[in-house]
């Protein structure tokens, strides 16, 4: 059992017969009345994401969501395939499963396995990712005010905005949070 003093980010948890992850958490004490813990929370099945309020003190079920190390090998239609890398197994999981983490995956990537008692839930990318330019329109020879930027579309069919510098084929690191242009690899 936890409660809510306990809570923080990431912390896995039973609420109402659901899992949910605690993406924001915010202790308020208004100046009249108990102390109250402000969450945002995702459901860790549909992820969802709502905002709830909850009394000091109240007790909830913690769950454990365990890591596994996973490689992706291959999209095979709408199912991409992942294998353990200690026991060699391969799972077959839907692309919407995964949402938009899926439009990082490259083959061979490793990433890790999110699991909820032996439930698949899906998987944590590497906080940035090196891709590849496939095309780009060149940048124009004088266009040097700062900050100026392009359209890129990437190994991935990913369409990002880049430096006026980049050429087509160079390789250059993307956050997979964002989807956001950070250096030239």
């Amino acid at each position: 059992m936890i409660d809510t003093s306990q809570m923080g980010n990431g912390t896995v948890f039973e609420h109402e017969g659901q899992a949910y992850q605690v993406v924001w958490f915010q202790h308020h004490k208004p100046g009249k009345g108990g102390a109250m813990l402000r969450v945002k929370i995702r459901n860790v099945r549909t992820g969802s994401t709502i905002e709830r309020t909850f009394k000091s003190g109240e007790r909830f079920v913690e769950l454990s969501l365990a890591r596994r190390p996973m490689q992706y090998l291959y999209a095979e239609g709408d199912n991409l395939v992942f294998m353990d890398p200690g026991s060699f197994d391969q799972i077959s999981v839907p692309r919407s499963k995964l949402g938009e983490s899926a439009r990082f995956l490259t083959e061979n990537m490793d990433v890790q396995a999110l699991y909820l008692e032996d439930e698949f839930l899906g998987v944590d990318l590497p906080a940035n990712v090196p891709l590849k330019v496939v095309s780009t329109v060149p940048g124009i020879k004088g266009d040097s005010v700062s900050n100026m930027v392009k359209p890129a579309t990437l190994e991935n069919n990913i369409e990002i905005m880049v430096p006026l510098f980049i050429k087509e084929g160079e390789t250059i690191r993307v956050d997979t949070r964002t989807s956001e242009y950070l250096e030239r690899v």
